[in-house]
């Protein structure tokens, strides 16, 4: 019984995408999907080949990125900031809930340019929060809302498919087409939140010396195409939405 109703979901939710035997409308729907899987695909490309790039070229003061970290918070008058180590590559955060800015084994005791540029950025965040930065602030605020909306947004949509025959088929598809606009809200508040920490970081590493004025451009590579993630999913997130208007509108 779960089956033949997961299959009717499905069945509905296809034709509900437009997606029917004649292909009316196929060649739209197609391109916007592909747009929202190779979009953020090149950019997380992207990311990780400047960032292994740039991993090759260490600063020619031999910090590592903890210890560049360390000297931004403290500069800052952020000394009750903590600094930890966590696994894998490029999961690196500032954590306001607990006040510790988390590098990951990519960064953590690294010399390069790339490491220190990320961890600088990250220090960017805690300043943000220390000095009630408005989108910073803004962006904490939004979090609880955002996390219910991304996580139910699709499941509210497949519900309102399935019942699509009864009354209340289009108001919980109307629903979840608002819940993810939500999502987009909160994305377009995170990106001045992104570019933000990088320019601060930025001016940090050159205007304290941490690295050399032929060693910041370096840095600044890596930071924009760590940012470039940021608007690539926003780009995917708005395909999807237009994808799901271009489905009501076909209703």
């Amino acid at each position: 019984m779960y089956t033949m109703t997961l299959m009717t979901a499905i069945m509905r939710y296809g034709t509900y995408y437009g997606y029917r035997s004649s292909g009316e409308g196929y060649g739209t729907y197609l391109l916007l999907f592909l747009g929202m899987l190779i979009i953020p695909l090149i950019a997380q490309i992207n990311v990780k080949s400047t960032f292994s790039k740039y991993s090759k070229i260490s600063n020619s003061r031999g910090l590592t990125a903890d210890q560049v970290a360390r000297m931004i918070l403290d500069s800052n008058g952020l000394h009750h900031i903590q600094i930890e180590r966590i696994s894998g590559n490029l999961s690196d955060h500032f954590d306001p809930r607990s006040n510790v800015v988390r590098l990951s084994d990519s960064v953590y005791g690294q010399t390069s340019v790339a490491a220190i540029g990320v961890a600088a950025h990250e220090c960017g965040h805690a300043c943000q929060h220390a000095e009630n930065y408005g989108p910073i602030i803004l962006r904490s605020k939004l979090v609880p809302f955002t996390n219910i909306c991304s996580r139910l947004w699709y499941l509210v949509l497949i519900v309102g498919c399935l019942l699509s025959s009864l009354t209340i088929g289009t108001p919980l598809i109307y629903l979840s087409i608002a819940m993810f606009a939500a999502v987009i809200v909160f994305q377009i508040v995170t990106l001045p939140c992104e570019f933000n920490a990088s320019d601060r970081a930025l001016k940090t590493l050159e205007r304290d010396g941490i690295l050399e004025m032929a060693e910041v451009p370096h840095a600044q590579k890596v930071l924009k195409a760590a940012a470039l993630t940021y608007v690539a999913g926003l780009v995917a997130s708005i395909l999807q939405l237009l994808r799901l208007l271009l489905s009501v509108r076909r209703r």
